[in-house]
């Protein structure tokens, strides 16, 4: 997955934006300690955000005792598990968020608009917007599926390295949901090469047989998000695609922009 913002080296300074430099300073290392897999040492964060160890030590002990870091037997440190339910509520709220963006594919495509998150292994489908064409399918906000069978799952995975990608498919594996599914790692890879070219993704009967679904990632997506439509394989056609992926891709460009703001009343 594309890295935070923390990942850039040096400290962010707060005089520009009128924070607590404490603060900012103890976000900055949660995001590099995510960006780090999770667990870090301190002389690791030192090197990555040019703070000084002691200032940093001061900074995480606070984080140990408030719960959101936790320091491990080796000493190095853990993203603690009060995290965990900061995230639950902010993955609910981001597809709050997105429904405006995606009432608007439904109105500008015609089918079924969705919001999904990497969580882990899987995909999570964080919001959805029906058509209005009466038609039930597999994806609802809350379902949880493989990567390989989708096009989310493909477009949150297209600028993930290779390595990685075998990782991640070497421990789910790849059942097949339809005689269309993907079903070797080197063949998904092949999918992924074909989403950076051309910039979307597309499930093609793959999770589920008669459905077509297109998707883009949200760019510069706080935590990194894909949105897409699903309808119909016989309204979703080849012609239908050329008018359906650059609303897709504009409506992306607008969500990432809304979410990177402070919103109202921040200033």
């Amino acid at each position: 997955m594309p890295p935070s913002s923390a990942s850039t080296t040096g400290p962010r300074s707060s005089a520009s934006s009128g924070g607590v430099q404490s603060l900012e300073r103890a976000f900055d290392l949660l995001e590099r300690m995510a960006d780090a897999g999770g667990e870090v040492g301190l002389s690791e964060l030192s090197a990555s955000s040019g703070l000084p160890l002691p200032t940093i030590h001061r900074l995480m002990r606070t984080l140990v005792v408030c719960g959101y870091v936790r320091q491990q037997a080796n000493r190095r440190y853990a993203l603690g598990p009060r995290l965990i339910r900061l995230g639950e509520s902010a993955s609910r709220l981001l597809g709050t968020w997105a429904r405006p963006y995606l009432a608007r594919l439904v109105e500008e495509t015609g089918e079924t608009a969705n919001m999904a998150l990497l969580d882990g292994d899987e995909i999570v489908y964080v919001a959805q917007v029906p058509s209005k064409h009466s038609m039930r399918m597999f994806t609802e906000v809350g379902r949880r599926v493989l990567p390989h069978s989708t096009g989310v799952g493909k477009a949150l995975l297209a600028h993930t390295p290779d390595d990685e990608v075998r990782a991640l498919l070497a421990r789910t594996g790849m059942p097949a949901a339809t005689e269309k599914t993907i079903t070797t790692a080197d063949g998904f890879l092949a999918a992924l090469d074909e989403v950076r070219r051309t910039g979307y993704a597309i499930d093609d009967n793959e999770q589920e047989i008669g459905v077509r679904c297109l998707a883009v990632l949200v760019p510069d997506s706080p935590t990194a998000a894909a949105i897409s439509i699903s309808g119909p394989a016989g309204r979703v056609t080849e012609a239908a695609t050329e008018k359906i992926v650059p609303v897709l891709q504009q409506v992306a460009v607008e969500l990432s922009e809304a979410l990177a703001s402070s919103g109202p009343g921040i200033g």
